[in-house]
Order: structure tokens, then C-alpha cells, then sequence
């Protein structure tokens, strides 16, 4: 790959890590802040879930949009309104103020999703691209990490609106670094036939060391316009609701410790400190997981590495939830959950271009990520509902990791010979 590739991948991959640390902040700073102001469990569980909220609508709504608008002019705009939302987070007097600051962040993340996607997938060679998803995907939980790490400092000596205004500079950050070094995608500049699209997709052949055009290719072949409705014809039904599934439970109950995991270690009585370094090796341990299911996936069938990622996944929630409280012990096994569930999630990814055919697979794909945002919006709240219930952490972890066990099932069961 020459540098410019790999400088597209970077940089793609930093703001990804940066939307990692702007969604996961929330999860470090909720225990300072339920204690300001006096939040139960439900509301708490709100808070948790408006971002993700935001996501899906992000997702679903603004995306598409960088078909028409183009993925980098996208990426520059939902910088901007992360940048707003954290920024604004930090002057937040209370839960009404907060809750809409968080989809407002939360609609800028997934807006970018697709865009970010496209731009990796489009400048990495064909050898290394599934590894530089990997790396994009991965990032996410490195600004988890990066997210915990600054928490613990910011909180300590400033308070829980430090770590929205840092984080609101790191995305404001990202602005001259996407406008200064992230092309356009190769792709929509062929569909979008302006004036000067012959020199610029020229001037991008020359930096990715390939002949210029003399002139601009035929105009690509739409994709159908009924492509969504494709996904529910007999042909693909089973596997649009199979994929929809195995996303709905691997992200709900991902968002569900990712979110919940510090304050229910504050809660059963370790410091905030404790808390957060929980937090902090669940991220570790999803970047880990993450990038071993991706070696692995390379030497074995990687339905059969995600089908057992997932039945381990549902042996570490269940035992961190037996558990006694003990730092060690549970700081462990928050990694072992980080490690399969966050490999679980991003085996997905690996395995749903294997499911459809190119004509519906990024229909497909989009769809599917949309469907499991609604999980990641739910797992958070379920789990605050069930704690203001009484339920004992024991049962509560156990119940939002057994659809796992059926996701399981779905992954073993599915096709993936679907490639052309």
C-alpha cells in the first residue's frame, strides 16, 4: 500500500477511535454524575441509551446522504456536530439538558459509519483490506480505552464535564486533519460526473500510483432501487432476519457492560478508580478479541470462531455476575467479556459480506448494522430497568447474555457461500 493509502486508513481509523471515546465517555463519567444529580437506575439507563439512540438515526437517516453529498463532506459535517454535542454536554445542568446533547453526539457517530467504512474499504489493496477493517472496527474500543484513561485523570482533578470538553477537542481536532489529508471516495466522485471530475479522480490515480484516464469511464450501474425490499423476497428473508438477530443480541449485550460495568463496580463498593479501570480492560480486552478473531478467522471457518466466541461470551457474563466482589478477580474477567463479546461483534462484520450477494450486500450490511443499533439502544436500558427492579446482578447478567446462545445457533446455521 502506498502512503497515501495508508494515510486514508489512518486517519479514518483515528476518528474512529475518537467516536469510540465520545460514545464510551458517558459510561466513565455516569457514576460522577448520577451522584450530582441524584439519577436512578432507569434514568441513568436513559442517559446511557440516548447516544446510542442517536446512532441508529444517524445511521438510518444522515448516511445515505453520502451518496448524494459525497462520504468525505459527510465525515466533515457529523465532526462538526459531535464536536457541538460533546462541547455542549459539559455545560449540561441536568438530565433534560443532557439526554438531547447525547443523541445530538450519537447522530453524528453513526452518520459517519458508512462513510468511513466505504473510504478504508476503497483505499486499502485488495490483500490487506479486511485486515484494515479489522484495525478500523477495533479502534472503536482503543477510544474506550483512551476514554477510561483520561477519565480517571480529568475526573480526579477537574470533574466529569472535563472529559466531555476533551472530548469535544479531540473531534474538533479531527476537522483540518480530514480536510487537509482524507480524499473522496474514488467511487462516488465516478457517480457524481461534475465538471472537474476527470482531474480529480486523475489526481487521486497519481497518488495511488496508477495511469491516469484519458477519459471518465460509463457511468456505473445503479443499484435497484428496490434493493431494500430485495431483502425480504423469499431468496433473502431468512438471512436478513438471521443477521438482524445475531446484531440485535451481540450489541445489546455489548453496550450493556460496556455502559453499565463501571458504575455497577463503584456500586458494589470498589472506588471510582475501580470502576473505571473495569471499564477500561473490558475495552482492552475488546480490541484483542477483536483483532485475534481476525488472524483466526484466516486459518478456520470464522462462523465456527464466532459461534464459540459467542458461548464463551455468555460463560464470562454469567460467571461476572456470580461473582463476589473482588477487584482482581472481576477486573479479569471484564477483560475475558471484552475479549469474546467484542470478537463476537466484529466477526459479524467479517461474516455478513459472506451472506449476500453483491447486488443487496451493502443493503444488506447497512440494514443489519441499523437493526443492531436498536440493541445497543436497548441492552443499557433493559438492564437499568431490571436493576431498579431488584433483580440481584447474577440474574440481570444472565438474562442479557443468553440471546447470545441463540445468536449462536443462527451463525452456525447460516450460508456463506453467497459471494458473487
Amino acid at each position: 500500500m502506498q502512503p497515501f493509502q495508508l494515510m486514508a486508513v489512518t486517519i479514518c481509523l483515528v476518528i474512529n477511535m475518537v467516536d469510540g471515546f465520545d460514545v464510551l465517555a458517558i459510561s466513565f463519567a455516569a457514576p460522577e454524575i448520577a451522584r450530582d444529580w441524584q439519577l436512578p437506575p432507569t434514568e441513568l439507563g436513559i442517559l446511557f441509551s440516548a447516544g446510542l439512540a442517536g446512532m441508529v438515526i444517524g445511521a438510518l437517516a444522515i448516511g445515505p446522504l453520502a451518496d448524494r453529498c459525497g462520504r468525505r463532506a459527510v465525515i466533515l459535517a457529523c465532526l462538526v456536530v459531535i464536536s457541538a454535542g460533546m462541547l455542549l454536554s459539559a455545560l449540561a445542568q441536568n438530565l433534560m439538558h443532557l439526554v438531547p446533547l447525547r443523541v445530538l453526539t450519537g447522530l453524528g457517530v453513526g452518520g459517519m459509519l458508512a462513510s468511513l467504512n466505504t473510504i478504508v474499504a476503497e483505499y486499502s489493496s485488495d490483500r490487506r483490506r479486511q485486515l484494515a477493517i479489522s484495525f478500523l472496527q477495533a479502534g472503536y474500543p482503543v477510544g474506550g480505552i483512551i476514554a477510561g484513561a483520561a477519565s480517571v485523570y480529568l475526573i480526579g482533578n477537574y470533574s466529569w464535564r472535563a472529559v466531555f470538553v476533551f472530548g469535544g477537542l479531540l473531534s474538533a481536532s479531527m476537522i483540518p486533519l480530514v480536510l487537509i489529508g482524507l480524499p473522496e471516495s474514488l467511487d462516488y466522485l465516478l457517480h457524481r460526473r461534475a465538471p472537474d471530475t476527470l482531474d480529480r479522480v486523475n489526481a487521486l490515480l497519481r497518488r495511488l500510483g496508477y495511469p491516469e484516464l484519458e477519459q471518465l469511464p460509463e457511468r456505473p450501474a445503479e443499484a435497484p432501487r428496490s434493493a431494500v425490499a430485495q431483502l425480504f423476497s423469499r431468496e433473502f428473508r431468512s438471512t436478513t432476519f438471521s443477521m438482524w438477530a445475531c446484531f440485535l443480541a451481540v450489541m445489546c449485550a455489548w453496550y450493556f457492560v460496556v455502559n453499565w460495568t463501571p458504575k455497577i463496580l463503584v456500586d458494589a463498593g470498589l472506588s471510582l478508580d475501580g470502576g473505571i479501570s473495569g471499564g477500561l480492560l473490558l475495552s482492552l480486552g475488546g480490541v484483542l478479541g477483536g483483532l485475534s478473531l481476525g488472524f483466526l478467522a484466516a486459518v478456520f471457518r470464522v462462523k465456527r470462531i464466532v459461534a464459540l466466541f459467542m458461548l464463551l461470551s455468555v460463560t464470562a457474563m454469567t460467571a461476572f455476575g456470580a461473582m463476589p466482589t473482588e477487584l482482581p478477580l472481576m477486573l479479569a474477567v471484564a477483560f475475558l467479556i471484552g475479549f469474546f463479546l467484542a470478537g463476537s461483534m466484529i466477526g459479524l462484520y467479517a461474516i455478513i459480506p459472506d451472506v449476500y450477494p453483491t447486488r443487496v450486500r451493502s443493503t444488506g450490511t447497512g440494514w443489519a448494522i441499523g437493526i443492531g443499533r436498536l440493541g445497543a439502544v436497548l441492552g443499557p436500558y433493559l438492564a437499568g430497568l431490571l436493576i431498579e427492579a431488584g433483580w440481584e446482578r447474577s440474574l440481570y447478567y444472565l438474562a442479557l447474555s443468553l440471546p447470545l446462545l441463540l445468536a449462536m445457533v443462527i451463525v452456525l446455521r447460516l450460508n456463506t457461500t453467497a459471494r458473487t
